[in-house]
């Protein structure tokens, strides 16, 4: 977003990214090219103790790359949350024609029932027998096919990711991006980032060709995403401020619900439909509910077992429908997150450790999730826990109450990493200012998901374009 601004008014501007450059006819729509090719880690991203998988997106386009389409703008509440405890003047009205602009530019629209498939159609279904809030969502395609296989890149460009779209506009404006290039670090001296210094790497690998980059600009942005930009930082010897700390995850449980009827959760829109209904509990943590699609190497990475147990279940995989149910985390004032520090070799170590709190939001969204499906008359459900809870009625429920609930012991994933670098007016509290430029480097910008303060309580990618887009005008003015 910020490329396409800058370029677009005159700038020259220079893009520097991890991960390669992918077109639509690498999209194979096979797990395992793709989660290797565009993922970070390939893949195996995971915190420190290896309780909670980290899906985060490694190509040109990043996570918009991989994302499952699903586009919300920031909610109101947050930004009023935002207001009260950090002194953020971000507001709807500001945000507004930020928004209005990426949802024509991205081809935003809200789904039809009829355009949903079976896997997010339980979950409607289900809210609305039981009274709940459900609706459909909004996704960022043009003329798509509904493969089922956003994950894995768009194999026929409906997707519209910032590759297609707002890297595109940049590089026609005259930006130039170097794919592969992994920035090692950032030289400042006296309150003035100086250079960014970049690492080539053998396409595919994480592995050094021995070639480097160094770019002298007068203004950096830097724009990793959460956990990769927190580490840039403290790679570069900025650790002032609460660099890497509150970064928040919306921590994913799941379970499978198993029907007599057919439900190919591999095809079909991945998400298409969600609900708000307990995004606001006064007992506890909130939490919203969303479909997984249902492609067999995600799906035994969620299954519990292995062996010839893990075999026999994938062998029920047409009749699974796979539900999410996302933490809303950050807006206890007693939460502290996770922490992003560094490994030897100065790649990002993230730690969340598990809290009470998290431990009655999973078992609350357990519960919920279970009654969406034995409403719709689902023959079994199936927790993904260690020793999974197997589920056929109302009174199995009490069962979740009494799982543990440790780490790997149940499983927990995260696709909305955001914080790390939060934005603040005191330099104590926060890491960059309302306009997101580092509080001890003037031409030092951050602007990604790391800098909310809190998780969002929906899916990120509109908030990061949208907020993206407002802080433009801040980074051209330090620029001119």
């Amino acid at each position: 977003m910020v490329a396409s601004r800058l370029s677009r008014a005159g700038a020259r501007v220079v893009v520097l990214e991890e991960g390669g450059y992918h077109t639509k006819e690498e999209f194979d729509m096979q797990e395992a090219t793709a989660y290797p090719r565009l993922y970070q880690d390939r893949g195996n991203r995971a915190t420190a103790d290896l309780s909670i998988l980290v899906l985060q997106g490694r190509a040109v386009g990043g996570g918009t790359v991989v994302n499952w389409t699903t586009s919300y703008r920031t909610p109101d509440s947050v930004l009023e949350h935002w207001r009260r405890t950090e002194g953020l003047l971000l507001t709807p009205q500001m945000l507004r024609p930020h928004f209005d602009e990426v949802e024509r530019r991205l081809g935003i629209q809200k789904v039809d029932y009829e355009d949903t498939n079976p896997n997010n159609r339980a979950i409607y279904d289900g809210c609305k027998k039981l009274g709940w809030q459900v609706d459909t969502v909004n996704r960022n395609v043009r003329q798509c096919l509904r493969t089922g296989y956003c994950g894995m890149g768009c194999p026929v460009d409906a997707k519209q990711s910032a590759t297609l779209t707002y890297l595109a506009d940049a590089v026609a404006a005259g930006a130039d991006i170097y794919a592969n290039c992994r920035v090692e670090k950032i030289e400042w001296a006296n309150k003035r980032a100086g250079a960014v210094i970049g690492s080539f790497l053998r396409p595919g690998t994480q592995l050094a060709t021995g070639r480097t980059a160094r770019i002298e600009p007068r203004v950096v942005v830097a724009a990793g995403g959460a956990i990769n930009s927190p580490a840039l930082l403290l790679r570069s010897g900025l650790d002032q401020g609460p660099v890497g700390k509150k970064t928040w995850l919306h921590p994913v449980v799941a379970l499978g619900a198993f029907y007599k009827e057919r439900i190919e959760a591999y095809y079909g829109a991945p998400q298409s439909v969600a609900s708000h209904h307990f995004a606001h509990r006064a007992e506890g943590a909130g939490f919203f509910i969303e479909a997984a699609p249902v492609h067999p190497m995600l799906a035994s990475i969620a299954f519990p077992g292995f062996g010839a147990g893990l075999r026999s279940r994938l062998a029920t995989l047409p009749n699974v429908c796979a539900t999410l149910a996302l933490m809303i985390d950050g807006f206890d004032a007693a939460e502290n997150g996770g922490t992003v520090t560094l490994r030897d070799g100065g790649g990002p170590k993230l730690d969340y450790p598990f809290t009470e709190r998290m431990y009655e939001c999973f078992r609350a969204g357990f519960k919920a999730m279970a009654r969406i499906h034995l409403a719709n008359g689902a023959r079994e459900i199936v927790t993904f826990h260690a020793d999974p809870l197997r589920i056929a009625s109302e009174a199995d429920l009490a069962k979740i109450d009494a799982a543990p609930m440790g780490p790997n012991r149940v499983s927990v994933f995260t696709a909305h990493q955001v914080g790390g670098c939060r934005m603040g007016a005191d330099p104590s509290r926060s890491v960059v200012d309302p306009q997101l430029r580092h509080h001890a480097i003037e031409n030092l910008f951050v602007i990604d998901g790391s800098v909310f303060p809190t998780s969002l309580g929906v899916n990120p990618m509109e908030s990061i374009y949208g907020v993206a887009s407002w802080a433009s005008d801040h980074v051209r003015a330090a620029a001119a």
